[in-house]
């Protein structure tokens, strides 16, 4: 029998829906590994047992398996997760598994770094997924949350006008209260063809939003600010 979507997974519609094209959205946004290498400065994943949160299709899991003793991939969607199996066939110490932030299929104690990103952790709402990573992280690891930041970039005012009820300052101090810091960042999505970015903004926004977006971007580039999250156990 197949796997079902666990208990309350909160669908993307963007990565569920669109696979293929968000493969595209992964390989465009921050070529210049701003992210990780921000990551890297708070916490390293040289010979670390690595946990990424929700991987999708496994983008960023062979990245990791570079330099980690061994990654492991939580991903609840089915039809990703299969994906994500195809995609580290054969690499050594990288598994996929079934199931779901709030109930992660790994024993205590067992990551040294976690990364989830744009995936469940977007503030009241999360704090099983939150009390899941006080379960499996290891004294001396770390966490990692990568976030969209609503208040500026151009992304972040398409974002912020299809979502107007989110509350930035209220996520962050939803997390600030639990004792993780935040860094901001800039980085961007850059395109090599302009049909993949207009693909992309489609699968993100609403048919007339994303139409409106576009009549009003020029070019293969949109600059992007993220928000990263971290905390160290």
């Amino acid at each position: 029998m197949s796997p079902a979507d666990p208990p309350g997974v909160v669908p993307s519609p963007n990565v569920w829906g669109s696979p293929d094209v968000y493969e595209l959205e992964n390989l465009a946004v921050d070529r210049g590994g701003r992210i990780e290498a921000a990551m890297a400065a708070v916490r390293g994943w040289d010979g670390a047992d690595v946990l990424d949160v929700g991987c999708g299709t496994g983008f960023h899991l062979p990245r990791f398996a570079a330099a980690a003793r061994s990654v492991t991939g939580v991903e609840p969607h089915p039809p990703l997760l299969r994906r994500a199996l195809e995609r580290v066939r054969g690499l050594p110490g990288v598994r996929v598994l079934h199931g779901a932030a709030g109930a992660l299929p790994l024993p205590d104690a067992s990551v040294d770094v976690a990364h989830a990103r744009w995936a469940y952790f977007f503030g009241p709402g999360c704090e099983p997924g939150l009390a899941e990573l006080d379960r499996v992280v290891r004294p001396g690891g770390a966490a990692f949350v990568v976030d969209n930041d609503a208040t500026r970039s151009t992304f972040g005012g398409w974002f912020s006008t299809a979502l107007p009820g989110y509350d930035q300052a209220a996520v962050d101090r939803f997390f600030a209260r639990r004792g993780w810091a935040c860094e901001r960042l800039d980085v961007a999505w850059e395109f090599e063809r302009r049909e993949d970015l207009e693909a992309v903004v489609r699968i993100e926004f609403t048919p007339a939003l994303a139409a409106r977006f576009l009549a009003a971007h020029e070019g293969l580039r949109v600059d992007y600010a993220v928000v990263l999250r971290h905390r160290r156990w």
